[in-house]
């Protein structure tokens, strides 16, 4: 009995132990058949990868033999077009590399526009004033004209020369503006005319040094912002730069405020840009403000102070009151205003200004905005305003694709001089603020200006000429 129950249990356990093994053997079965699902999808997935790189490889290879096709067909062409002009191709593929670098021939041709316009409208506001004192009629257009050509030829050879090269004359620059200011203001050197010693030279053969500044202001504010970078935010390099050029901004201001004021705007603007800080130059537009509205007052204080000349306050006297000072201050102020209202919508045709003849103190000067309104009308001043604006829209897209900071900053200055010359020039001939004696830039009678101005337009082109054409 012993025995039997001895085997049952050994029966048993058996089983127990078969029973485990079945249960292994599914479990393992079953993760088999999961283990091979996997890679089922996996391979799938593979497949499909493999699939896809290979119409991404094909399309890529159509692509490429499109864009074969295309330049073979291009280069077909340009050999044809060569063939027939007659040129090697030798000139082709020269040509083909030089138009890779772009040039603004627009603003060149807007350039020479309001030069050839200039000179038309000098001639005719000073033909009269020519014959009376003696002179040729074309007297005053053949001296402009001359120093206009001097002046085109060194904006064309600037135009060419790589604008990183005059980096090296900035301090040297100054230099020789402190100089020059110096010599005009403390020494025999310095003409006086009309009562303002500006000039610098012999009674034949002189410049003004404010122009001079301008371009120093803009070239040294340029390479200064360039090579510090984020630091020309410190009030510490602010006040480096007030030290610098404050005296020499000084120097042109008590000798032609009119200059200091284009001076310090063209400062204003190079920093406005360059800097993160804005909240104190819209204070600094702020007290200007208030100070043209309180500008009475201001300016009697100022010139109590020494600050102003006598002139300079009759000038905002006059500016107040016209009316008051019909034979004195007024008095062109007045008869630019009679030639703007004179001219209507067409004005009385070219040449056929009344008040140019000795009525309207040197017209071609300052005052040849009121000139143009009398003999072109309405329709020609707007003309001549659209056309600085499309020469300011050229300046804003050669800075906007500039190939750096420094030749951005050149653009910069030279669109601030440019807007805030013609504004003010602008604003004086229309009594909208006082009569500073600012010319209009390439049409004002002024040699040592358009000279200047064309070395201004000569940086301006060689930034241009840097630009490639696939950032143009």
């Amino acid at each position: 009995m012993a025995r039997k129950k001895v085997r049952k249990a050994g029966g048993r356990a058996q089983a127990q132990r078969q029973a485990v093994q079945r249960q292994q053997a599914k479990r393992q079965q079953m993760q088999r058949q999961q283990m091979s699902g996997k890679q089922v999808e996996r391979q799938q997935i593979e497949r499909e990868r493999a699939k896809r790189q290979q119409e991404g490889q094909r399309r890529e290879q159509l692509l490429m033999q499109q864009r074969q096709e295309m330049q073979e067909r291009q280069e077909m062409l340009r050999r044809q077009q060569m063939q027939m002009r007659g040129e090697p191709e030798q000139e082709g593929e020269r040509r083909k590399k030089k138009a890779r670098r772009f040039y603004d021939y627009d603003l060149l041709v807007v350039i020479i526009f309001l030069t050839a316009f200039g000179l038309i409208m000098i001639y005719s506001s000073s033909a009269y004033n020519a014959q009376v004192s003696g002179q040729p009629s074309t007297y005053y257009m053949m001296r402009q004209g001359g120093i206009a050509v001097v002046g085109f030829i060194m904006m064309l050879i600037i135009s060419k020369i790589d604008y990183h090269f005059f980096a090296k004359f900035a301090v040297p620059a100054v230099v020789v503006s402190y100089i020059c200011e110096f010599l005009v203001t403390f020494t025999p050197l310095g003409i006086a005319v009309n009562g303002k010693k500006r000039w610098l030279g012999t009674r034949s053969l002189r410049f003004q040094p404010a122009e001079l500044v301008k371009i120093v202001m803009i070239l040294f504010l340029a390479v200064v912002i360039t090579r510090l970078g984020k630091r020309i935010n410190e009030w510490r390099v602010w006040g480096m730069l007030v030290v610098l050029l404050g005296p020499l901004a000084l120097f042109v201001t008590l000798n032609n405020l009119s200059s200091g004021i284009i001076i310090c705007g063209i400062a204003f603007v190079m920093m406005f840009v360059a800097c993160k800080r804005k909240w104190p130059f819209i204070l600094v537009v702020a007290g200007l403000i208030v100070v043209i509205v309180f500008a009475p007052p201001v300016a009697i204080a100022m010139e109590k102070a020494g600050i102003l000349h006598s002139y300079q306050l009759s000038r905002i006297l006059v500016w107040k009151n016209p009316e008051a000072y019909p034979k004195s201050g007024g008095y062109q102020v007045l008869q630019g205003l009679y030639a703007i209202g004179s001219g209507g919508l067409l004005g009385k045709g070219l040449g056929q200004s009344i008040q140019k003849l000795s009525f309207l103190p040197e017209p071609q000067n300052d005052m040849i905005f009121a000139v143009i309104c009398e003999e072109l009308g309405l329709f020609g001043a707007i003309a001549v305003i659209f056309m600085f604006l499309f020469m300011l829209y050229r300046f804003l897209v050669i800075a906007g694709n500039a190939p750096d900071l420094f030749g951005a900053m050149l653009v910069t200055g030279v669109l601030a001089h440019i807007a805030i010359q013609v504004v003010l020039n602008i604003a004086v001939v229309t009594n909208v603020i006082p009569n500073t004696g600012i010319t209009l830039p390439f049409i004002s009678y002024g040699g040592t200006s358009v000279l200047f101005l064309m070395v201004e337009m000569g940086m301006v082109l060689s930034v241009s000429n840097r630009i490639r054409l696939e950032q143009a």
